[in-house]
């Protein structure tokens, strides 16, 4: 017997294994964040192509059902697009009318509750006297006059990003135009950067993680509507100034999964408190809490079960990272990115999927073959 060890021999098993874990985690961490730095860096294409796509996944199956039918897929794209911007535009002019007018309401009932705040303060069981209530407001007042350079270079700078928002929007738009009339193309295109003899796996996987993003958009916006129908009427019915805007407000923070609502509610119960009272800002309290048990336990499970199940612990963290790493955008684009990968990595792994046509494979159907597995996938759950 060979007494002589080779040098790896000596070190033990459990601290080669550890070494090995170890390095391919570095590289992981170090493409990660290249991928990231890089992709910060080319936020301002990165994001209006990733918001066209979400909007392509919207809109996608009206084009197919038009384009099905007989209408030839250039037109059917135009109809669907104009169909869409017509819509957006008279909801947001709606919109924007509605809160114009319904700012002197807000304005008189905001001065009527300063009065009587000011009032408890002084005959209330503070006992403030109008000296003090006075030089309180002085204060308040002396605060925003020192600091007006940098509100005043804040509004500028919000001022020169409006160039940039509108080249964003335009980004938006022309990239939607080929995602909705040349979108299979652009994807034949990229996956022939694909080795061949997994290139069809990697078709089906990117299939099933559109029909998963389609699913997600779609249920998304119903959950949204449902939200937005639901506390707009009952902050008409307490008579809260601005309650279309307000009910507006929630439909676009519902597509930011459990933050996006609670945040917008929030600024509900703000203004039914500040301009309604106190009784009223509870009542609608009540309603956001009672429509978001609604979206937790019946609207989420029934239309987004099927689409995606991801963990609601999942969604925060993802929440929670897109945040930090890109704020608002990052926030919004983060769950979709989450369902993505978890369907076409689901499909990577399933066994049923290797013998799958890719043209069987259809954007606007939910995902189905794709095996339930353990991990950020659950039958049930709050969200689904």
């Amino acid at each position: 017997m060979d007494s002589r060890r080779e040098p790896q021999d000596l070190v033990p098993r459990p601290l080669r294994v550890a070494a090995a874990l170890s390095w391919r985690f570095l590289v992981l961490v170090a493409a990660l964040y290249v991928v990231g730095t890089v992709t910060g860096y080319l936020a301002g294409i990165v994001v209006p192509v990733a918001i066209a796509l979400l909007l392509a996944a919207l809109l996608v199956p009206g084009v197919d059902d038009l384009a099905g039918r007989g209408v030839p897929r250039g037109l059917a794209a135009a109809l669907v697009l104009i169909g869409g911007l017509v819509i957006l535009g008279g909801v947001l002019t709606f919109v924007v009318v509605t809160f114009v007018n319904g700012v002197p309401g807000l304005v008189t009932q905001l001065s009527h509750s300063v009065e009587t705040a000011s009032d408890w303060l002084t005959n209330g069981p503070l006992h403030l006297s109008d000296t003090q209530i006075r030089d309180a407001s002085a204060k308040f007042v002396a605060t925003l006059t020192e600091n007006q350079s940098d509100i005043t270079s804040g509004a500028l700078t919000t001022a020169a990003t409006v160039g940039e928002i509108l080249t964003q929007m335009l980004l938006v738009l022309f990239t939607l135009i080929f995602f909705l009339y040349d979108g299979a193309r652009i994807w034949q295109f990229l996956i022939r950067a694909v080795p061949t003899r997994v290139r069809t796996r990697v078709d089906v996987a990117g299939r099933r993680g559109l029909a998963a993003l389609v699913s997600y958009v779609r249920a998304t916006a119903a959950v949204a509507v449902v939200d937005a129908v639901g506390i707009g009427i009952g902050l008409a019915a307490l008579g809260v100034p601005l309650a279309i805007p307000l009910a507006a407000l929630v439909f676009l923070g519902a597509f930011i999964p459990i933050i996006g609502a609670v945040v917008a509610g929030s600024i509900a119960i703000l203004i039914a408190l500040v301009a309604n009272g106190v009784v009223a800002g509870l009542v609608v309290a009540g309603i956001v809490i009672a429509v978001m048990q609604l979206e937790s336990h019946v609207l989420q499970p029934l239309l987004l079960g099927r689409a995606v199940k991801l963990h609601p612990l999942a969604v925060v963290l993802a929440i929670a990272g897109g945040l930090l790493t890109g704020g608002i955008a990052g926030a919004l684009l983060s769950v979709p990115l989450l369902a993505v990968l978890n369907s076409g990595i689901r499909s990577l792994l399933s066994e049923a999927d290797e013998h799958v046509d890719p043209a069987d494979v259809h954007a606007s159907e939910p995902e189905e073959s794709a095996p339930d597995e353990p991990g950020l996938d659950v039958e049930k759950g709050p969200m689904g």
